[in-house]
């Protein structure tokens, strides 16, 4: 007996269904806690567009000095989260635990930006 499994994705935001390659699973954080949608491409530019000017605003943390270490550390943890997130939603396998390729948070850094 053969099974087959069907994932649907959904547009969080408007409950639409998404067909197979659209729709995008976005990262992103804010105080300190990280968060995961999935949206249609429309609400995905509309996302990113609300956040534009705050984002043109803001300071990356990870580019400024920090204080303490306990708060590079907390940072980089974060930080580390939020890559493996976006990566496995991009399609790339990575670990739970571990070192993450340089190669892979490069592609994580460049499309946060």
């Amino acid at each position: 007996m053969a099974q087959k499994i069907v994932t649907t994705l959904v547009d969080d935001l408007d409950g639409s269904e998404l067909k197979q390659g659209e729709g995008k699973t976005i990262t992103f954080g804010l105080e300190g806690s990280i968060y995961e949608i999935d949206l249609s491409e429309k609400n995905e530019k509309a996302l990113r567009a609300a956040l534009e000017p705050f984002l043109k605003a803001a300071r990356n943390p990870s580019k400024s000095k920090s204080t303490s270490s306990a708060s590079s550390t907390r940072s980089n943890k974060e930080e580390l989260s939020a890559a493996r997130s976006w990566l496995r939603a991009n399609g790339h396998d990575v670990s739970d635990r571990g070192r993450i390729p340089a190669t892979l948070l490069e592609k994580f850094r460049s499309a946060a930006k």
